[in-house]
């Protein structure tokens, strides 16, 4: 097994605890942020939790793309 692959394997089981859509697609939202994290070289947790502490103050005139990993990777820790 190619080690990009191993976290969806590993997630594959957890995501059998999801009882609705609304589980799904939230579990769904969550990877992908974690995944794209990764990928733009970033740490997931400090990305989350940068993410996660911002969007309180988000006000509906910010777009939620500027949150996008890939516009950070440069500021966060890597």
């Amino acid at each position: 097994m190619t080690p990009n692959r191993h976290p969806f394997v590993v997630g594959r089981e957890y995501w059998l605890f999801n009882l609705t859509q609304s589980d799904a697609r939230s579990s769904a939202a969550l990877y992908n942020l974690v995944e794209t994290a990764e990928t733009s070289g970033l740490l997931p947790y400090e990305y989350l939790q940068f993410v996660f502490e911002t969007l309180p103050t988000f006000g509906e005139e910010d777009g939620l793309s500027s949150l996008l990993s890939w516009h950070w990777k440069e500021i966060l820790p890597a």
